[in-house]
């Protein structure tokens, strides 16, 4: 995971995978082995990123870092399904993403959200409520339904008229 904080600075390192609970602070076990207890009002986003960056990495890191969220905005409408929402950061940041249309949108500690590039570095975002100036639903997607995929009328596997339409004894 990398974590952000709205300082800008950030640290990468293992959490634990309830991060939605209602925990008061986020505990990130560091590269070195040391345990540390961040408070959510400090945190901007927790990344589940695909690679650590290296030690003095430079490059692409250096230049987008280490979350690489290249793309912040969708360029056309998301094919997941979910919500299609938009945020505004404590920090002026805007990043849009899809979350699940489920009741974590309302219970827990923030938002776990699918970013517009999956094929960065960055696969989930987790955005502390803390961190949350404006939230904006751009829409609601559906799964595709069972009614769009039929390609006609399901043909006919026993014939009705040979059916006994009397009802059984119930003796």
């Amino acid at each position: 995971m990398i974590v952000r904080y709205l300082t800008r600075d950030w640290c990468a390192g293992y959490v634990s995978a309830q991060l939605g609970g209602e925990i008061s602070d986020l505990e990130l076990l560091d590269g070195a082995g040391k345990l540390r207890h961040i408070p959510w009002s400090q945190i901007k986003w927790v990344c589940y990123v695909r690679e650590f960056p290296a030690e003095g990495s430079s490059g692409t890191f250096a230049s987008h870092g280490p979350e690489r969220l290249l793309r912040r905005k969708f360029s056309t409408r998301p094919r997941a399904a979910g919500l299609w929402l938009s945020l505004t950061l404590a920090d002026g940041e805007e990043l849009e993403g899809v979350a699940a249309n489920d009741r974590s949108l309302i219970d827990g500690a923030g938002l776990s959200l699918t970013p517009p590039d999956t094929r960065s570095n960055t696969q989930r975002v987790f955005i502390p409520r803390s961190a949350i100036r404006d939230l904006t639903v751009l829409g609601v997607i559906s799964p595709p339904s069972a009614s769009r995929l039929k390609t006609g009328p399901q043909p006919q596997l026993f014939d009705i008229s040979s059916f006994d339409r009397e009802q059984p004894s119930q003796d």
